[in-house]
């Protein structure tokens, strides 16, 4: 590990945490996040799970190269009165690192637009000004990313579908391997902010019925399928459903119901360390997609392996949103829609059928088949500053 900072807001004693676990070309990447109960190990899992989210995407022919992998965390609730001050003050705290080391963007309870307001109105240059030096040509690559940030598909912003589409893309990879039709597949999600909303869209789209969604109020289900699109369109800005938006033939239930559904695909979405060893036999799921960092416990992986159920590790599954930064930053896509759900598309498929396949060959569980991977690219990187 390169470097950890914990920070103490001034004004609520709330706890706030920085981890550079690699520098590659002198930069790392990831999030911000923004929870009660947040701790530095939390952090620490995070930037190690960002380090092999960069270093997966390592591919001949590409501009962007990955970087190492941080990651920012503050103990505090992203609903409560105050926490976008808490989060200002953190921001200007830290922002000498940011501009030396780190590139971030918004994760859990942390909006993209909120920090991109703060670092404007303050003068503290950009997420991104840790790449700066990376760039040929800064003012073409500031072009794309206000044109991405800008470009909204079906009243979704679209950097807010890209990770969603991801994996979405990676469950659908990952059923074909397995010889099953996405049409006559049934999914649940839990957590429906911008990463889970984005691959209930994708899903559906895809022809999988959305059984069940799970948010901080409850879980929604009906095992006909839910309007997916009707229910993203009156959501609120943390993910929350609105009720009155359900039809006579929706439940509305308590939300941990969604681990024992009878679905064929799980899609955590939400918060870390969901899925434990105490509840995983609920489980009656055969594919579990990470789409939130460090859903499963390690031990209830392991049992879930042992019963047969695939899981697709989130430094795979989650990891569009990351790599279409770069993508975009780089130059890679012009940051249209039609550019990015290409890349987006044919990157993610060709990932996940890839590590299924190692996995399958060698015997081993795809999260071992996929850090063989980083491994090799981080050998290929020569590792980077340590």
């Amino acid at each position: 590990m390169f470097m950890d900072i914990t920070w103490q807001d001034p004004a609520t004693g709330a706890l706030g945490y920085v981890v550079i676990d690699t520098l590659v070309r002198g930069t790392a990447s990831g999030g911000l996040r923004m929870r009660k109960g947040c701790t530095l190990d939390e952090v620490r899992g995070l930037a190690q799970g960002m380090t092999r989210k960069e270093a997966i995407h390592l591919r001949e022919g590409r501009a962007y190269v990955p970087v190492g992998g941080a990651k920012g965390g503050i103990d505090f609730d992203p609903r409560a009165p105050g926490a976008k001050d808490v989060l200002e003050r953190f921001l200007v705290a830290v922002n000498p690192i940011m501009h030396s080391y780190w590139a971030l963007g918004e994760d859990l309870g942390v909006r993209q637009d909120d920090i991109d307001e703060i670092l404007d109105r303050r003068g503290l240059g950009s997420g991104l000004t840790a790449v700066d030096k990376l760039l040929d040509d800064p003012a073409a690559a500031s072009a794309r990313v206000e044109r991405s940030f800008t470009t909204v598909v079906d009243g979704i912003a679209q950097d807010e579908l890209v990770g969603g589409l991801g994996v979405a893309t990676s469950v659908i990879a990952a059923l074909e391997a397995a010889g099953r039709e996405p049409g006559e597949s049934t999914a649940v999600i839990q957590g429906f902010g911008s990463m889970g909303g984005a691959t209930a869209r994708y899903l559906a789209e895809a022809g999988l019925r959305i059984v069940g969604i799970a948010d901080a109020d409850g879980f929604v289900s009906n095992p006909d399928g839910l309007d997916v699109e009707a229910l993203l369109a009156t959501r609120d800005s943390f993910g929350g459903i609105d009720r009155a938006a359900l039809r006579a033939e929706d439940c509305d239930g308590n939300r941990d119901d969604w681990l024992a559904v009878d679905a064929d695909v799980l899609v955590p979405a939400a918060v870390s360390y969901a899925i434990t060893p105490e509840n995983c036999d609920a489980i009656r799921a055969s594919l579990i997609v990470e789409a939130a960092n460090m859903p499963v416990f390690p031990a209830a992986e392991e049992a879930l392996l042992a019963r047969g159920v695939t899981v697709i590790p989130d430094f795979l599954a989650n990891s569009a949103t990351n790599a279409w930064w770069w993508w975009v930053t780089f130059g890679d896509v012009d940051g249209s829609w039609d550019d990015s759900r290409t890349i987006v598309t044919e990157t993610l498929r060709e990932l996940t059928t890839e590590v299924l396949a190692t996995a399958r060959d060698q015997g081993i569980s795809p999260r071992a088949a996929a850090q063989t991977k980083v491994d090799a690219n981080l050998a290929a990187l020569n590792g980077g500053d340590r």
